[in-house]
């Protein structure tokens, strides 16, 4: 399977990426893939040839290009329940600081280059995110109607905040059909009942669900979090919406 590190142009600078590619060449549907907080590393290589192997040309950025390459900060090998609150401390400033005004900079530069690639085919494309990267696929979705065809998200966080430019507001200028697959615990009732409504209102095909059993980060097999029937169930859920949005156009 065809696999890169690429580095992308971006209005802040250049950003490092890992991309994965279908076999056989020809041309295949687009899919910009948002890391966790830990960032582009072996497990969501990982996930990036699993698509690829379904069929699509996957891009995996480094959400935190502006701090150094991929990986910004030291991980292990397995992330632990010992280990992951310091990594999260060392990280959380760079999460702040990636505003939305940034992650809209840089998703139409993500965007743009995906599409622009010779293997990637005319039409919509899919955003995935994991974690805070559901976030990020949410508001690339929203600000690109017309391009994303298919969204998801997968034990989201920062999706439904306070916050005047929270993710969720936006979510009625969607046109992309929808997933977001959560944890027990991702959200309140009450955040996860406005989530719903912002979906409804913005009339798309769409489905929300809670993943029985599970953690944050069930998708994660280099975590403790990680649940393997979840991680199928996750599987069972994004490659049909992939399909039914990028493929049947």
């Amino acid at each position: 399977m065809p696999t890169e590190t690429l580095t992308i142009a971006t209005p802040d600078g250049r950003a490092d990426a890992f991309a994965a590619f279908p076999d056989g060449g020809g041309t295949h549907p687009g899919v910009l893939l948002y890391t966790d907080a830990f960032g582009v590393r072996p497990e969501l290589e990982g996930k990036a040839r699993e698509l690829a192997a379904h069929g699509y040309c996957v891009l995996v950025p480094n959400l935190y290009y502006r701090h150094g390459p991929a990986p910004v900060t030291e991980l292990p090998a397995h992330i632990g329940e010992e280990v992951r609150p310091a990594l999260i401390e060392r990280l959380m400033p760079l999460i702040q600081e990636h505003t939305t005004d940034r992650i809209l900079r840089d998703a139409e530069a993500y965007l743009a280059f995906l599409t622009d690639r010779p293997e990637v085919a005319p039409g919509p494309v899919g955003v995935v995110g994991y974690c805070l990267g559901a976030a990020l696929a949410v508001r690339t979705a929203t600000a690109h109607p017309g391009l994303v065809g298919a969204v998801a998200g997968f034990h989201p966080g920062f999706l439904v905040t306070d916050a005047p430019d929270s993710p969720h507001r936006r979510i009625p200028e969607l046109t992309a059909e929808v997933h977001i697959g959560l944890a027990e615990g991702d959200m309140t009732p009450e955040d996860l009942s406005a989530l719903d409504r912002a979906l409804q209102a913005a009339g798309v095909d769409h489905t929300t669900e809670v993943y029985p059993g599970t953690v944050h980060g069930f998708t994660m097999s280099d975590t403790d979090a990680f649940d393997a029937s979840a991680l199928r169930h996750h599987w069972d859920r994004l490659l049909p919406l992939l399909e039914r949005a990028l493929t049947r156009r």
